[in-house]
């Protein structure tokens, strides 16, 4: 008798990718990791000290009115690189969470290299 496949659903797929990330992905206290959290209306970052297990920052963009999707994503990557400056990181980790580095997470990562982040 062969097994029978159960369909996987989309967010346990995309979790099991975040865990092949995580294996290869880890903040340091010099070098945080910077995660990408996307859900349908919102997007949501924050800044990890992976040895220690704190959070150092976090942005997301509830609070901006103004723009699209990806516009606010943007703004949302340079709020967080701006974090990031004021707790004294220069230099990240990106941590995609198993999104394709594409739209929304790839306008993260660009706000944050023009806030001034290096990764």
């Amino acid at each position: 008798m062969s097994k029978i496949r159960r369909p996987k659903g989309r967010q346990e797929l995309r979790y099991r990718r975040h865990l092949r990330v995580r294996k290869r992905v880890s903040g340091t206290a010099e070098r945080p990791r910077l995660v990408v959290f996307r859900s349908l209306k919102h997007i949501y970052a924050q800044l990890v000290d992976d040895t220690t297990s704190r959070t150092i920052a976090t942005v997301s963009d509830l609070n901006i009115e103004q723009g699209k999707k990806s516009e606010k994503s943007t703004e949302v990557g340079k709020l967080i690189a701006q974090k990031a400056k004021d707790a004294g990181y220069s230099s990240v980790v990106f941590d995609r969470a198993g999104y394709k580095y594409h739209g929304r997470v790839k306008a993260v990562a660009d706000g944050a290299r023009e806030g001034g982040l290096e990764f």
